[in-house]
């Protein structure tokens, strides 16, 4: 192994170290007005972001998981109902269903784009089911307009759980701004990320806008007085004032992040392992670049987990065990075969390094040494 080789997974430090002017300022800012709650960058960053996003609203909160706990709630999604998703997600999507008294659903995904398979969702609803919750996996949008199209038919909310794909695009319009509602994670490895947790809520509804701030602040638009049960999920003026910095460099960040994935892929073309496919009419912005190792191809993806470590690159799992198969869903009884392409693709998918201070030395390393590893 090359003892100098150190190849990062995430570079939070140097994407920082570019524009630490800015954010070292704009925190000095924030420590001298006092203002750590609720402080007027706050509502200026929510006023960025609806712009950004082509909404009405944007109410910040205080995560990304907290995003769809409260988008359910202020949709009155609770006890006996349920909630359409996909089983290849990070547990939060699933999660906050449960902890509203609600029912998980799942869809197995596409095996291209490893979105919820669209066509696959009006099988699944049922006189309880409430709304559908599509993810977009690793920067991706899921397919919308056949996924809006059988909402409509069926009177069910969707909720775009954007937590991935902040800046990407299907057919024209930013994720976020598709469903009745968008939510949004800013943790600090995401394309827009603070420095903390943060997240934000959007949606071009006026009541559920009033709603979800409500909600948000303890049930409360005026102090002190309480119409309905509500958390305290704020934004931080701190985190707030940090995202507005970043936001305005995000669009050439996600362009970096497209010219690093299109290296990868052309690197790895016809290696044996499988790229990201983009689904036609949409912008990947690669929160994570994902690769698949077959197993028919005789090598296994943990193997090249192993191997890829000792020449000191960092690689991730997104994600090794299916909702389904989760212990802290097994009430649900759901067994191993039920989500076949989900289960078959979370055996195989591997993240490779993927953020803005990569350069082409760093993935002709990591593409040469898969190939080594393939034998291809």
């Amino acid at each position: 192994m090359n003892e100098k080789r150190n190849i990062k997974l995430v570079d939070l430090l140097g994407q920082y170290q570019k524009i630490k002017p800015e954010i070292d300022e704009a925190i000095m800012h924030v420590l001298a007005s006092t203002q750590f709650i609720m402080g007027k960058d706050v509502g200026e960053f929510e006023c960025s972001v609806a712009g950004y996003l082509g909404v009405k609203y944007a109410i910040g909160c205080a995560s990304g998981t907290d995003a769809l706990q409260i988008s359910m709630m202020a949709l009155g999604i609770g006890r006996g109902d349920e909630v359409i998703t996909s089983p290849f997600t990070f547990v939060a999507t699933a999660e906050t269903i449960v902890l509203l008294g609600a029912t998980p659903v799942y869809v197995d995904i596409d095996p291209r784009t490893y979105n919820i398979d669209p066509f696959r969702i009006e099988q699944a609803i049922t006189a309880r089911t409430k709304a559908i919750i599509p993810v977009h996996l690793y920067g991706q949008s899921a397919d919308m307009d056949p996924i809006l199209e059988v909402a409509r038919k069926h009177g069910l909310k969707v909720i775009e759980d954007a937590a991935q794909a902040f800046g990407a695009e299907y057919k024209g319009r930013k994720t976020g701004s598709l469903g009745d509602v968008g939510c949004i994670s800013f943790f600090p490895s995401k394309n827009l990320g603070a420095f903390g947790d943060a997240g934000m809520i959007t949606t071009n509804d006026e009541r559920l806008a009033e709603r979800v701030r409500m909600i948000s602040l303890h049930g409360s638009l005026k102090k002190y007085q309480h119409e309905i049960l509500g958390i305290n999920s704020r934004l931080d003026t701190l985190q707030a004032a940090i995202l507005r910095v970043k936001l305005k460099y995000l669009d050439g960040w996600n362009q970096l992040r497209q010219n690093f994935a299109a290296m990868y892929s052309l690197e790895l073309e016809d290696s044996g392992v499988v790229t990201p496919y983009v689904m036609r009419g949409c912008t990947h912005i690669y929160h994570q670049y994902s690769i698949r190792l077959p197993k028919a191809s005789g090598k296994t993806r943990d193997a090249l987990v192993t191997f890829l470590k000792s020449k000191g690159i960092s690689t991730a799992v997104h994600y090794p065990i299916p909702l389904h198969l989760q212990k802290a869903f097994a009430y649900l009884g759901r067994k191993p075969g039920d989500y076949p392409v989900s289960e078959a693709v979370a055996s195989e998918i591997l993240s490779l390094p993927m953020h803005t201070e990569l350069d082409r030395e760093q993935i002709e390393c990591i593409t040469g040494e898969i190939r080594a590893f393939v034998g291809n």
